[in-house]
């Protein structure tokens, strides 16, 4: 028979799943403050604290008595590498067990965050690693919010610069998560969380189209990415399979229904893969893609994954398609990969130092 403290253990609920006004109802059911509720929020999101022996100004037999009915569950940085030009990927360990990995991309104007949203992913986009991983699950709001706040530290601690921006492009497909995702985000904004600005939130998606339209009605404030790669049904069904049952029809629709209720630009990424969707017909159907609504494309190198499937395109192929897009009135910007000598860049985040070690 298991003692009383074991089940109390077991029972612990994670803290940061209680809106204010839940913690509020338990403060007052406890026989406290209510006041008490909002000091504690503060110390959980503003303050990122990671026990309850850190928060000073609430009494102590609170404390001992939220530790009774309560956990906070941190994510903790497992393991960090440094490439050679300043990125630095992090693999995180959740309170599971369960590792995911993230990346701080440093710029002269800008400080990024790249977070996952999942544990692996279950789209099998063929030009990614993590798309080769299972998805085990979803991550808690939580657990995206301190993947920011432990990249955030790393940002302060080793280049005494803030962090700036948020993308939501590491593992996972965040739409299929989107309760979670969206929660983040409100965290993440929020006066008493880490106050960042919206429009320095991207979230990007493989092109999940009901939930496209759902971030419109929802009225959410961060800006959108689709992983288009290929402006083609045939193409775009052979490395993407999440296109057979969201086509770029439907995508179309959703996209001018997010444009029409939001008025808000969407950034097209656009991977190149030599002689598969670098041609001039390609670049054509890209730019009639891009008269749907007002976009920017961002081209992006491909970065190898050891399949050797694709390779990226060379430089006399994506000249050409560049300015093809360019001169005819569309703005692109080519996304060189950072990070690629600790496979840190875009679409080569698969835990592969865990996999080495269990090896």
């Amino acid at each position: 028979m298991p003692l009383i403290q074991d089940i109390e253990i077991l029972n612990k609920q994670d803290i940061r799943k209680l809106t204010l006004d839940q913690l509020k109802a338990w403060m007052v059911e406890q026989g406290e403050k209510p006041f008490r509720a909002k000091q504690v929020y503060e110390w959980i999101w503003k303050l990122t604290a990671t026990s309850f022996t850190e928060m000073n100004n609430i009494a102590l037999p609170l404390r001992e008595k939220m530790e009774r009915f309560f956990t906070i569950n941190t994510v903790e940085v497992n393991t960090s590498q440094m490439s050679e030009d300043y990125t630095i990927k992090s693999t995180f360990r959740l309170y599971d067990g369960n590792i995911v990995e993230g990346v701080l991309i440093p710029h002269p104007k800008r400080m990024t965050a790249c977070v996952s949203s999942q544990v692996g992913c279950s789209l099998t986009c063929s030009f990614c690693a993590t798309g080769k991983m299972d998805r085990i699950r979803n991550l808690n709001a939580d657990e995206i919010y301190d993947q920011v706040v432990r990249i955030k530290e790393q940002t302060e601690s080793n280049y005494n610069r803030p962090l700036t921006n948020i993308v939501y492009m590491g593992m996972g497909e965040p739409l299929l998560n989107y309760a979670n995702v969206m929660k983040s985000i409100e965290r993440i904004t929020a006066p008493d969380g880490l106050n960042m600005a919206a429009r320095r939130i991207t979230v990007s998606t493989a092109g999940i189209a009901k939930m496209i339209k759902k971030m419109a009605d929802d009225g959410i404030k961060a800006n959108l990415a689709l992983s288009l790669h290929a402006a083609n049904d045939v193409k775009r069904n052979e490395i993407m399979p999440i296109n057979e049952t969201n086509s770029l029809e439907a995508l179309k629709d959703a996209l001018v229904y997010y444009h029409n209720k939001s008025g808000r630009k969407v950034t097209y990424e656009y991977i190149l893969l030599s002689h598969f969707n670098d041609n001039i017909d390609d670049a054509k159907e890209l730019l009639e893609f891009s008269k749907l609504i007002p976009c920017k494309v961002n081209i992006i190198e491909y970065n190898p994954i050891g399949d050797g499937m694709f390779q990226k395109s060379e430089d006399d192929r994506l000249e050409p398609f560049m300015r093809y897009l360019a001169d005819r009135g569309v703005q692109v910007n080519v996304r060189r990969s950072r990070g690629k000598d600790i496979d840190a860049a875009c679409g080569q985040l698969a835990l592969k130092d865990k996999k080495e070690e269990e090896a």
